[in-house]
C-alpha cells in the first residue's frame, strides 16, 4: 500500500486542527491501552519541544489523506543511564492492522532516532509481538508507586 510519511519536530508545530486530530486518533485506536487526550496532548506537546520540553518527534503516516498510523517518540536526556528515546504512543488504525504498517513505522523511528529506545507495553497487547520481532527485549521488570 502506499503511505505518506511525515515528521514534525520541534520547530514544526502543526496547526490545533492537525494536532486535535492527531490526539483524537491516538485516543480511539489506542482504545483500552491509551490514555486520556489530556495526557497525550502533553506527550505531543513534549515531543514538539513546547513548555522547554528537550523534544522528540512525531510521525504520521496516511493514506489518501486519511491518518492511517501516528507514533509519539520523547527524548529523555538520560543517555548512557536509561535510553535516550521512549516511544510514548503508536497507534495503527483498526483497519490497517497486520498490513506491515507497524512494523514499517517502527523501522522508520529506529531510522530516526539517535540511541537507545525505550517503550512500555502491557503484557496483554497484541503488540507486544510486533516489538519482540523487531528486536526489543524486556531486560527489567518495571514497577511504580501511585499516590
Amino acid at each position: 500500500m502506499d503511505y505518506q510519511f511525515n515528521t514534525w519536530s520541534p520547530g514544526f508545530v502543526p496547526d490545533m486542527d492537525e494536532k486535535r486530530s492527531i490526539i483524537d486518533f491516538l485516543y480511539v485506536q489506542l482504545g483500552i491501552y491509551g490514555d486520556k487526550k489530556e495526557y497525550i496532548e502533553k506527550a505531543i506537546d513534549y515531543a514538539l519541544g513546547l513548555n522547554s520540553a528537550i523534544g522528540g518527534f512525531v510521525l504520521v503516516a496516511t493514506h489518501a489523506e486519511e491518518l492511517v498510523a501516528v507514533s509519539v517518540i520523547n527524548k529523555t536526556g538520560m543517555q548512557n543511564y536509561i535510553p535516550e528515546n521512549i516511544l510514548v504512543y503508536l497507534a495503527v488504525h483498526d483497519c490497517m492492522r497486520g498490513k506491515g504498517l507497524g512494523k514499517e513505522m517502527v523501522q522508520r523511528i529506529v531510522d530516526q532516532t539517535e540511541g537507545d529506545i525505550a517503550l512500555h507495553v502491557e503484557k496483554d497487547n497484541p503488540a507486544r509481538l510486533l516489538y519482540e520481532k523487531l528486536g526489543f527485549q524486556t531486560p527489567y521488570l518495571e514497577m511504580r508507586l501511585r499516590k
